[in-house]
């Protein structure tokens, strides 16, 4: 076996249903908070968590966008004034407005997911500022305590679920061939993926999903992010397009472009996801769960292809070399929805 390092990242996992209602007092508790800056997409919901220590948040932040604008990330860091720890209620988007108060501020946060994003448990954050996103790592932005309660995501649209899920799934495959990847993460990757598998099978099944989406999200903060991530993050800066779904729509193409070159990689994923082409595994069950079948349904226009290109960085490490023009052609093949020849 090649030699490796893993590094274990330090973190409190809360899981099962119910426990954001009936576990969240005593997190907050355990950290030691007394005045909390609750950061949330749902101020109902936020509210309702946070209703046995009310007396203790100073302040509620719901300006929350995608993609994490840096004008959103400056209004939520002056209303972090005084607090000691940032509670989290909502999706990716929560998490990485949480994450942008961390980064400058140190504080701690408490994260509640309530999608499928796995943000809560990486170091990584994001900040988009003129049409550009960046991201970096830093361990001030990784959450001390995260619950999971599958009883937040039961309610999801049937479409956000799916595609929210699949981003997840996104963060399983890329974790194959990172930069940091090691037997460990690509273990937890695969049985990532076969969670994510079933619970997209069965709308039912949110823990299936919201273990998935622990499991993908912990690979992928150990394994760090590849071709798939930088091209969705330079598209969602670029022309704001709508988190999940880019994943979901790009998904597919960027295995298709590296799975030649990664062999054992696209074994275990098909494995994983209980085909024999994963592929076209992935296709189908894009298509099975109505995810728009190119960029375009989202509104991004063909030459945005091109534009993007210019702000693309080559990842060195990627199975497959990474050439313009071949990109290019992944890149249009994703917009127009048509398969990559």
């Amino acid at each position: 076996m090649t030699a490796f390092t893993y590094d274990a990242l330090p973190g409190r996992v809360v899981f099962g249903s119910g426990t954001a209602r009936s576990r969240l007092r005593a997190e907050v508790e355990a950290l030691g908070a007394k005045q909390i800056l609750v950061i949330a997409d749902n101020v109902e919901l936020a509210g309702e968590l946070s209703s046995s220590f009310a007396g203790r948040v100073a302040a509620t932040f719901t300006e929350v966008r995608p993609h994490v604008p840096i004008e959103a990330a400056e209004q939520a860091r002056a209303a972090a004034d005084g607090a000691d720890l940032v509670l989290s209620v909502g999706g990716g988007s929560t998490t990485g407005t949480a994450k942008a108060v961390a980064l400058t501020t140190g504080l701690p946060i408490l994260a509640v997911p309530t999608t499928y994003a796995g943000s809560e448990v990486t170091p990584v954050w994001g900040l988009t500022e003129a049409g550009r996103k960046t991201t970096g790592t830093d361990p001030r932005v990784l959450p001390r305590t995260v619950v999971y309660d599958p009883d937040l995501t039961r309610t999801l649209p049937v479409e956000l679920a799916a595609a929210s899920g699949l981003n997840a799934m996104a963060h399983c495959v890329e974790a194959f061939w990172a930069p940091r990847r090691n037997p460990v993460s690509s273990a937890v990757a695969e049985d990532g993926i076969r969670h994510l598998a079933a619970g997209l099978a069965d709308p039912a099944a949110a823990e299936e999903l919201l273990l998935g989406a622990y499991l993908a999200g912990s690979a992928f903060a150990v394994a760090g992010s590849g071709l798939h991530h930088k091209i969705c993050h330079a598209l969602g800066g670029a022309f704001d397009l709508p988190h999940a779904q880019t994943h979901a729509i790009v998904l597919p193409y960027v295995l298709a472009f590296n799975a030649p070159y990664a062999a054992d990689a696209a074994s275990r994923i098909a494995r994983a996801l209980g085909v024999t082409d994963p592929v076209a595994g992935l296709y189908q069950l894009g298509a099975r769960l109505g995810v728009p079948a190119g960029l375009r349904e989202l509104g991004m226009a063909e030459s945005d292809v091109d534009t993007v290109l210019a702000d693309l960085h080559m990842p060195a490490d990627n199975p497959r070399p990474v050439t313009a023009a071949a990109l290019r052609s992944l890149l249009h093949a994703a917009w127009a929805g048509k398969d990559l020849t």
